[in-house]
């Protein structure tokens, strides 16, 4: 009763001196850090289930972050202390799962899902807050149980629809689609 329709499949963080691990289940999910030495919990943030995709580090304005995609959003929590610093609403339209680790550009992230495409944040700060500012948004391609790659300015993936494709990862525009063959 513990763990996710699925059970956990994230892959956990290593950051200074932390394993950090999405684990429980619709009812009792969390982000939880572990000392690495001791394997002693440092802390929990328990703000909503765990989705499938991995935890990725983040810096903005000299703050690390953890960025996890859970099962209805994506949420950036202090390293040290576990503490929410931003969120943004990524909820699953009709059947599928937040299962696509988000990826990591400088202070600019880019995540993606089924049925949602792909979507590009820039984290900012303002004062004592951060906020996820959306730089642009494209429906084109929407991939499932994969996490697309980031090589030279471009987002190379595997749609759920069984094509590959690329978009330009400055602007948000399909820069080309190939079907795979069987």
């Amino acid at each position: 009763g513990a763990t996710p329709r699925f059970f956990t499949s994230s892959s956990p963080l290593v950051t200074g001196g932390l394993v950090i691990v999405q684990l429980g289940g619709d009812a009792d999910g969390s982000v939880v850090a572990y000392d690495l030495a001791s394997g002693s919990e440092k802390w929990k943030w328990t703000g909503d289930a765990p989705g499938y995709a991995s935890p990725v580090l983040l810096s903005v304005a000299g703050t690390k972050m953890v960025v996890a995609m859970t099962d209805k959003k994506i949420v950036g929590l202090g390293v040290g202390d576990g503490k929410l610093l931003w969120e943004t609403p990524f909820v699953v339209q009709g059947r599928g799962y937040n299962a696509a680790t988000p990826i990591v550009d400088g202070d600019t992230l880019i995540y993606c899902g089924s049925g949602r495409g792909a979507t590009a944040v820039k984290i900012e700060k303002a004062g004592d807050a951060f906020a996820a500012k959306e730089l642009w948004k494209n429906p084109d391609n929407s991939v499932q149980f994969n996490t697309p790659v980031l090589e030279g300015g471009f987002l190379f993936g595997l749609s759920a629809n069984n094509d590959l494709f690329c978009v330009n990862a400055q602007d948000g525009k399909t820069a080309w689609t190939a079907p795979v063959a069987p």
